[in-house]
């Protein structure tokens, strides 16, 4: 029996000059969108990109493809920043830093809460898509701070992810740093101890 050819497409380069234009757009709109909310108008974000709408719209066709694309892009820059803290870092510091990104992330997302639940379909896979990879990066710096013995090993990274999402206050940063505070002191206290 012979096997024909695999029948996957080779991966497709992108040219240099695209692939700019790209990332000067997925830029400007996390830019606009954490100042005005992803219902900004699109003008503002061609405007910063230096870029017109027609190149917006060939990438983006729907507001929807730019959202998904800034936030997937920005999970994914959240967890390069957990691995690189992970590697500076001593266990409890990484993850109380990684903790202050995680707090950015969620404090730049204005309106997205309203789009994710608007039924649009092409939201549907990004709370598994925010899982998938934020879970793992979470557990791996809660079992490196439970090894070091910094911090009680009774946390998921469910738990820590939700009260994140549910304590960051966009308008007043100083009080989200606070929480993380009290969160960290928080996981260091050990019952008995």
């Amino acid at each position: 029996m012979t096997t024909g050819p695999s029948e996957e497409p080779a991966p497709h380069r992108v040219r240099r000059d695209v692939q700019r234009n790209l990332d000067t757009l997925l830029t400007a709109a996390a830019d606009v969108f954490a100042a005005e909310g992803v219902d900004a108008p699109v003008r503002r974000i061609t405007e910063k990109a230096g870029v017109g709408s027609g190149t917006l719209y060939r990438h983006f066709p729907q507001r929807s493809d730019l959202i998904v694309a800034v936030f997937r892009r920005e999970i994914d820059a959240c967890v390069d920043a957990a691995t690189a803290l992970s590697a500076q870092y001593e266990p409890l510091e990484a993850l109380t830093l990684w903790l202050g990104c995680l707090a950015e992330f969620f404090a730049t997302k204005r309106g997205f809460k309203t789009a994710l639940h608007s039924g649009d379909p092409a939201y549907e896979n990004l709370p598994a898509y925010f899982m998938e990879r934020f879970g793992p990066v979470v557990e791996g710096l809660l079992t490196a701070a439970d090894a070091s013995g910094d911090i009680r090993a009774d946390i998921t990274p469910y738990d820590l992810l939700r009260t994140m999402a549910n304590l960051v206050d966009p308008e007043d940063s100083a009080y989200t740093r606070h929480m993380i505070t009290l969160i960290v002191n928080g996981l260091r206290y050990r019952s008995g101890s």
